[in-house]
């Protein structure tokens, strides 16, 4: 079982001796280059300069076992990267060009938040083992984000959800983009601010303004929904931070390129950053910037999407 921000598929674990919470490996950290000329689509992506610049975190309420810290310096080159995660209309495209079958649809289900099933679909589901406000969703998939019975047709500008690191993959063989490292995701989610626990800064919610879509209230049993969401919230709520990038924290999780490390006692766990619309303080704060989590390639959920990303030239 994965971390409880998001369920995932079992899989057996490799031998290995307990992790030991120690920082990413600049290898792993590192850009990705690509032969190959830029896409129309990689060509529209925003452009970042790159540097160094302080990554991870030692702040008390950071996650050790999740490798946040120690704070170090590292070096990103130039790149490109989406203002936003792919949405539905986006996706749609795509499997509508490729015919793509996604990891859950071949799989038959997904992982939903129960309370947003109605009755039939909720009698017919499971609770997942640990974290029970999860549910295992026969028929659940991005175009039925909620099971049998729901659709996407008024979320066409909302992020893509139900949708795995190969999924991901996919889309990104598609369009001709890849997904972003770690370092490239955190360096293009801080906007240009050293070490701050935000996008925007160190308090949540400045001026009383909400700045990002995650869980108000008594999490698992109710969400004032303050920020105005309950569930996901289009691609372009909020403002956006420093480079122009729009909810890098909160909403969906994002799938990024590298293994992550430590990971889930498997050596295929990927790496996910950002957090989502069920992060709340007192059970998940990884909203925060330099926050990290793991899934592993082929699980999807309600609450995991994926932006793309490029190299510069």
């Amino acid at each position: 079982m994965s971390d409880c921000c998001t369920p995932g598929h079992v899989h057996t674990p490799a031998p290995a001796p307990a992790p030991v919470p120690v920082p990413v490996p600049v290898s792993i950290l590192a850009s990705p280059r690509s032969p190959r000329p830029p896409s129309r689509a990689a060509r529209q992506l925003l452009a970042l300069p790159g540097g160094r610049f302080l990554v991870g975190t030692d702040n008390a309420e950071s996650f050790p076992e999740d490798a946040e810290g120690p704070v170090r310096e590292t070096v990103v080159a130039p790149f490109r990267i989406a203002a936003t995660t792919v949405t539905n209309a986006q996706f749609a495209t795509f499997v509508k060009a490729t015919g793509h079958i996604t990891d859950a649809e071949h799989f038959g289900f997904s992982f939903v938040f129960g309370a947003f099933l109605d009755a039939a679909v909720a009698a017919t589901s499971q609770p997942v083992p640990g974290v029970p406000w999860w549910r295992t969703v026969g028929g659940a998939f991005w175009r039925r984000p909620e099971g049998p019975g729901s659709h996407v047709t008024d979320r066409q500008n909302h992020p893509v959800v139900h949708v795995s690191w190969n999924d991901a993959q996919a889309y990104c063989a598609w369009s001709g983009t890849r997904l972003p490292t770690e370092a490239e995701w955190e360096y293009a989610a801080r906007g240009g601010l050293e070490q701050r626990r935000y996008p925007w800064g160190d308090e949540l919610t400045p001026g009383g303004r909400h700045m990002c879509n995650i869980w108000q209230g008594d999490f698992p049993d109710h969400n004032t929904a303050a920020d105005g969401y309950t569930a996901t919230a289009p691609v372009k709520a909020y403002r956006p931070n420093g480079f122009g990038l729009y909810n890098t924290v909160g909403n969906v999780w994002e799938w990024c390129a590298d293994p992550f490390t430590p990971g889930l006692g498997t050596e295929t766990a990927r790496a996910m950053r950002g957090g989502s619309y069920l992060c709340h303080d007192s059970y998940c704060n990884r909203y925060r910037v330099a926050a990290r989590s793991s899934n592993t390639p082929d699980s999807s959920t309600g609450n995991i999407g994926f932006r793309v990303a490029a190299d510069a030239s």
